[in-house]
């Protein structure tokens, strides 16, 4: 974090820079970009001993180089897996304001989760940020630090704050399950719990292994992703985590070849495609998996597709598909579903 002298404290700085900060927020198009568009042991007795990282420490996230000379002591988490990343990592404590849930929260998580302030159903403004006294703000998509509607990570860092955002959204190259390992890793640096960090990644590792060594061997199984869309089809492309966990559940995307994370694709396409299993991604706002399925059962130009015929569906929260520590419980989900005769 930034140097401060013992009288200028971080809440005292934040006060004296809120009104200058609303400001800059409002300008922040023509100011410097922000970055892009468990297990139960780790919270449990854990959860309340104290960091014992070395500091300084400083980490380069999407281009942004924060050094932190001791832990976050106040952090508003800015969409859902970041915020069961903490939790799983015993941080609770350090956890002063939450915002926009996709699903249910795990249920091991639950209690620690409904604790902390949720300030809003969606992304909640710079101002609502800035009113829980942050010293961290830790988001989870791109649009966590939206330049247009004022939360650039330049706006929280002229207000005092740092910011941390999901590598998933450094936007470089294809994501894999190293990189939820390695958002982990780095997590477990900012707050001096490495230890906790290396004993999760374990543990996700161990379920990852277990599920795709009970379909290792078997021909891979063509799945469709459904996200969302009806004049066409929003899914899940080559760079996306859903890939890997396809993948790694014993199947193949049938869209891999799409040079993205996320995509629209036509229907013709889709039918072309063949896929035998289709994935549909869970989450507010896009419906419900019943009327997404009546939507797609409801397709004449899809009648002949296997998946279709067939009724094979996988059902996944579009929160286990990304880079947090619901992608090791979504490979073991999906393999079931896609591989179903390796877990009778």
């Amino acid at each position: 974090m930034y140097d401060r002298s013992p009288l200028f404290t971080p809440a005292r700085r934040r006060r004296a820079l809120r009104a200058a900060a609303t400001a800059l927020a409002l300008s922040a198009a023509l100011l410097t970009a922000g970055c892009g568009s468990s297990q139960d042991t780790a919270r449990d007795a854990k959860a309340t001993s104290p960091s014992t990282g070395a500091f300084p420490v400083t980490i380069d996230n999407c281009g942004v180089k924060t050094t932190y000379d001791e832990a976050p002591a106040r952090v508003v988490t800015i969409h859902q897996h970041p915020a069961e990343l903490m939790l799983s990592l015993g941080l609770k404590d350090r956890m002063v304001g939450t915002a926009f849930p996709d699903s249910a929260v795990l249920p091991e998580l639950e209690e620690d989760y409904e604790s902390i302030p949720e300030l809003a159903k969606k992304e909640p403004s710079f101002e609502t940020v800035l009113d829980a006294e942050p010293d961290l703000v830790y988001g989870g998509y791109g649009s966590a630090f939206a330049e247009n509607e004022g939360r650039s990570r330049k706006a929280f860092r002229d207000a005092g704050v740092d910011t941390h955002l999901n590598r998933e959204y450094c936007g470089k190259k294809r994501v894999t399950m190293d990189d939820t390992y390695e958002e982990i890793r780095t997590v477990g640096k900012i707050f001096g719990v490495s230890d906790r960090a290396d004993e999760l990644v374990s543990d996700l590792r161990a379920r990852v292994e277990k599920a795709s060594a009970a379909v290792k061997g078997k021909p891979p199984v063509p799945v469709f992703v459904y996200d969302s869309g009806d004049k066409t089809a929003f899914t899940a492309g080559g760079k996306s985590l859903g890939t890997e966990l396809i993948r790694l559940a014993g199947g193949t995307n049938v869209f891999a070849d799409l040079d993205d994370v996320f995509g629209d694709v036509s229907w013709e396409q889709v039918v072309e495609r063949k896929p035998e299993v289709i994935a549909i991604y869970d989450y507010e706002g896009a419906g419900s998996i019943e009327q997404k399925k009546q939507f797609l059962l409801g397709q004449s130009a899809l009648e002949d597709v296997p998946a279709i015929r067939n009724k094979r569906f996988v059902v996944l929260p579009l929160t286990a598909t990304l880079v947090g520590i619901r992608s090791a419980y979504a490979v073991e989900d999906m393999a079931r579903g896609i591989q179903p005769e390796s877990f009778r």
